[in-house]
């Protein structure tokens, strides 16, 4: 492996963590305001933002290189996104939308 690679992997993989943990810590003392403003919002959305993301670019070359990928993965985009809206967790609805695209892969791959 190259020591680039590696270089590029630990520095993402840091600035990640900061970008999740900073928040919370630089928030601790505070208390939840009853009106959020878009800062709030903003950083509410990023767990379902990087989930779409890593969804995205972890399928993309499977996809391109298997079209039968494509639709079970459309389907567990879609119940992530749906359970995700219900719900306004993000541990739930990645978790289903995994089983979701297992049984979809299983069930177009008997077809």
């Amino acid at each position: 492996m190259s020591t680039d690679v590696l270089f590029l992997g630990l520095l993402v993989g840091c600035v990640n963590y900061l970008f999740r943990y900073l928040p919370l810590r630089l928030r601790a003392g505070h208390h939840r305001p009853s009106h959020r403003g878009p800062v709030g919002v903003l950083l509410d959305t990023i767990g379902i933002a990087s989930i779409c993301a890593l969804l995205v670019v972890s399928t993309a070359p499977e996809v391109m290189t298997d079209a039968r990928r494509l639709l079970p993965t459309l389907i567990g985009f879609a119940v992530l996104g749906i359970s995700f809206w219900k719900t306004r967790s993000i541990i739930f609805p990645v978790l289903l939308s995994a089983l979701a695209y297992g049984l979809a892969w299983k069930y177009f791959a008997v077809l």
